[in-house]
């Protein structure tokens, strides 16, 4: 065979390949869903809201913005039939993450990161939001689903007042937590005095590490706790079933945990999604947790600064409480230019974390306090996609 042959059989052959390679990657995408309408991130659509007459599901569908545990999205809204003015959140039993929250702890947390987005809203459309925690008594912890069937956490009665400009408003349609690796770059005395600033008087603090042995002692907990974590199979498997690998599932479910949260983005997602379509046994298992701990070990070497909100008491009232805190670091974070991460493994309290969860709570809370979060902060090296939410009236008790 000569050479001009030759030559014309191996160009043949990689026009095959290329032509196979591109049918392979158009599968995938079609997998995907990558032609598909993303109707899970419609809410985060500032007209979303506005299509709704009545304020409280108005308000709702800017609280369901907020950061919550597992991005379970935990909450169910009960419009007060008899006063236009007013509605209850209720804690959604359903959604309890059992395996890694056993005492519903970082639940109740979930409840105030809604309540207090809802809050920053009412400001700005000109309504004042009176908030008032377990009206009906606190739950009986005996029997905790049926409790929060039955008690509200919140009556949230609203008031016609006057607009407020804010910049934590424009900071609600931003994405509440960024897992990207940040700058290398110390926070300066300004944002940390920002941030550290908000804390009030009523036994609820945050307080900001970035000196270098800081850093590396609590990067040593976050780390184990993730090693933990991973070697937990029921825990480990609970995750996995909140997991959308496709845009159908996330368009069908839209709660619980996506490609983005690893990183993934524009085609690539696309490619990615397929892949754990076709064989999901890339994110599950052995596979799973080996991801989970190098991502926790990227995320830990890209750290620049912790922050922990530590409290006196650990009731369900302080508990929320934390939460609207919470919300408040994240929304006053952008504005100051920072982005935040829970890392809330080291903190939860199932059998296998007891010895780790003991001993870093007495390492940072010794006075018989609680560190109510724990969480990464600095300056974003990209951006991060948008995560799913639901649609608001599935909030909304019929």
């Amino acid at each position: 065979m000569n050479g001009k042959k030759i030559r014309k059989y191996a160009v043949r052959g990689l026009v095959g390949m290329a032509g196979a390679g591109l049918l392979l990657l158009t599968a995938l995408y079609i997998i995907s869903g990558g032609f598909m309408k993303q109707y899970y991130l419609e809410p985060w659509s500032e007209e979303y809201a506005a299509q709704y007459d009545d304020p409280r599901i108005s308000l709702t569908a800017r609280g369901i913005l907020a950061a919550s545990g597992h991005n379970m999205q935990p909450w169910i809204i009960r419009l007060d039939p008899s006063d236009s003015m007013v509605f209850y959140l209720y804690a959604d039993s359903t959604r309890m993450t059992k395996e890694v929250d056993p005492y519903a702890r970082q639940m109740m947390i979930s409840q105030g990161t809604f309540l207090e987005y809802v809050a920053v809203a009412g400001k700005k459309e000109g309504w004042d939001t009176k908030i008032k925690l377990f009206p009906d008594g606190v739950y009986d912890e005996s029997d905790l689903a049926r409790s929060m069937d039955t008690l509200p956490v919140a009556k949230i009665t609203l008031a016609k007042t006057q607009p407020q400009d804010t910049q934590l408003y424009d900071a609600l349609y931003l994405p509440d937590t960024n897992r990207e690796p940040y700058q290398a770059k110390e926070l300066s005395t300004s944002q940390v005095s920002g941030l550290e600033s908000l804390s009030g008087t009523t036994g609820i603090s945050v307080t900001v590490y970035q000196k270098p042995g800081m850093l590396s002692s609590i990067g040593k907990y976050a780390l184990q706790s993730a090693q933990i974590e991973a070697g937990v199979s029921r825990v480990m498997e609970e995750s996995n079933v909140i997991f959308r690998a496709s845009e159908y599932q996330k368009n069908q479910y839209r709660y619980g945990y996506s490609v983005e949260g690893q990183g993934a983005s524009g085609f690539m997602k696309h490619i990615l999604q397929g892949m754990l379509t076709i064989f999901p046994s890339l994110n599950s298992g052995e596979a799973a947790s080996r991801n989970f701990i190098n991502y926790t070990r990227t995320s830990v070497d890209s750290t620049p600064a912790y922050a922990m909100i530590i409290t006196r008491e650990n009731s369900r009232e302080v508990q929320v409480e934390s939460g609207m805190f919470y919300s408040r670091l994240v929304l006053t974070g952008h504005t100051l230019g920072l982005v935040m991460q829970p890392l809330s493994q080291a903190l939860e309290e199932y059998p296998e974390m007891n010895n780790l969860y003991t001993e870093f709570k007495q390492a940072y809370a010794p006075d018989s306090g609680t560190v109510q979060m724990l969480f990464r902060v600095g300056y974003p090296t990209k951006g991060t996609p948008l995560s799913m939410r639901r649609d608001v009236m599935d909030i909304i008790a019929k």
